[in-house]
């Protein structure tokens, strides 16, 4: 079954485009997309078969090297992503080489969310916008084009010290073109389409990384791309 045949789904999504609709309605302006909850373990524990799509406004992007007041959120998370930039139009039903000739570029990406509920409930989660709070992002690097990760290494410093790494982009998240797929058919299904000049950010290339009080920074390094970072205070 398709995940849009979960009702479930289709239940969360009907509430969170109503609210994205609000937000563009009233002046916002759409950065791009999201996906969550596509490690294989996060999908087999909400009984989903691909990861869940979201909205990123422009509003809640911050530049690299942003301070983050973490003031009133519940459970603060970090997330190292891939920025996939868009240079052409995402209908629904694409094909792979329509996918790979879009993509313009790639880059690194945090995510910041904050898990105010437990994750348990996809219409719930949906309706939240999968806990999306702000995006940092990097220089995007057309020489990645189509999607190419080849040669890339992604880590993670948490304070300046190292946490997390990895060579292998796709081993936690999924293939991006697929990805990129799933986001393009939700949303032709809710009327809406990926436009060229938007992004979406493909999931957490490692475990998420819950942010502690003592943390100061979370340090994202996609080599050679380049590398972002963000700090926080209480």
């Amino acid at each position: 079954m398709s995940i849009l045949q979960d009702p479930r789904v289709k239940a969360g999504l009907d509430r969170q485009f109503a609210a994205w609709r609000r937000l563009t309605g009233a002046g916002g302006k759409t950065l791009g997309w999201k996906v969550g909850f596509g490690a294989p373990a996060a999908m087999t524990k909400l009984a989903i078969t691909a990861p869940l799509t979201g909205y990123l406004m422009a509003e809640n992007a911050l530049p690299s090297g942003a301070v983050c007041s973490l003031a009133g959120w519940i459970k603060p998370v970090a997330e190292p992503e891939i920025a996939v930039h868009f240079g052409a139009d995402v209908p629904g039903g694409a094909s792979d080489a329509d996918i790979r000739a879009a993509i313009a570029a790639l880059g690194p990406a945090i995510e910041l969310a904050d898990l105010t509920f437990a994750p348990e409930e996809p219409e719930r989660i949906l309706a939240g916008n999968i806990y999306q709070r702000h995006v940092i992002l990097g220089a995007p690097d057309a020489a990645r084009a189509g999607g190419k990760l080849d040669g890339l290494l992604a880590r993670v410093l948490v304070d300046g010290r190292e946490t997390a790494s990895t060579a292998d982009m796709e081993a936690n998240t999924g293939r991006i073109i697929g990805i990129v797929r799933q986001v393009a058919d939700t949303l032709a299904a809710m009327n809406e389409t990926i436009r060229a000049g938007q992004i979406i950010i493909a999931g957490s290339v490692v475990p998420p990384i819950f942010v502690q009080p003592d943390n100061g920074e979370v340090r994202f390094a996609l080599d050679p791309v380049g590398e972002i970072s963000v700090r926080f205070t209480r």
